[in-house]
């Protein structure tokens, strides 16, 4: 299997950039992290990306005029880093279709609810206001349109009575982690392909998500 090269894009601490770097170090995902690139010079992501050895570029968007010129000068950084794969984990800013586009299939991020339920900010919360028995975290490819992006994989979690936004984000970040690596071995492996806003898996549609089980292990979702 050929070495995946990955791009992460992160806003914050970097826990699931720390998981990536974990499992290539563990020999359990056949990839290389080319760099690290953030939103907010401060971003402790960045610092993670340091410690292990790789490069981290950072700006602020306020160094430029428009929200199109940000996203130009990110990726330029990005791409001369000749990343197979581009990875939002954690990052927090909106990506515009100009770049979006030409990267169709190169480009996922990892969203902790399941989607298509609670897109955008304060999941836990929204998943806690509406009651639900089940709340996640899902893997899709990135379009234009926030979390909209066909989802590959998902990962769910029970909500439990008396359960509060910080004990509902700790039990879903504990997956979040494996169903990252796990999505991303079978990109790896050229298992998972998007063409035409669809996800097709060993060159089938994919009808469901993929989900992660109790094994940590990914498979077809059952009917």
């Amino acid at each position: 299997m050929a070495e995946l090269r990955i791009a992460v894009l992160a806003s914050g601490r970097g826990s699931n950039l720390q998981a990536i770097l974990d499992a290539i170090a563990h020999g359990t995902l056949p990839a290389r992290v080319v760099g690290v690139f953030s939103d907010r010079p401060a971003a402790a992501a960045l610092e993670r990306a340091r410690a292990a050895g790789v490069p981290a570029w950072a700006a602020s968007p306020r160094e430029h005029p428009t929200r199109i010129a940000f996203d130009r000068a990110l990726f330029d950084a990005v791409d001369a880093a000749r990343p197979d794969l581009v990875v939002c984990a954690g990052y927090m800013r909106l990506l515009g279709e100009a770049v979006v586009t030409p990267r169709a299939g190169r480009l996922i991020n990892i969203h902790p609810s399941l989607l298509p339920a609670f897109k955008g900010l304060h999941t836990h919360r929204q998943a806690l206001a509406a009651g639900v028995s089940e709340h996640g975290a899902s893997v899709h490819f990135v379009t234009a349109e926030l979390d909209g992006g066909p989802v590959i994989a998902q990962a769910r979690v029970p909500v439990l009575p008396g359960d509060d936004e910080a004990a509902l984000a700790a039990r879903v970040l504990a997956r979040e982690h494996p169903l990252l690596i796990q999505t991303l071995n079978w990109i790896a492996a050229g298992r998972v392909r998007f063409h035409d806003r669809t996800v097709y898996v060993d060159g089938a549609p994919l009808t469901r998500p993929l989900r992660l089980g109790q094994d940590d292990l990914l498979s077809p979702c059952p009917a």
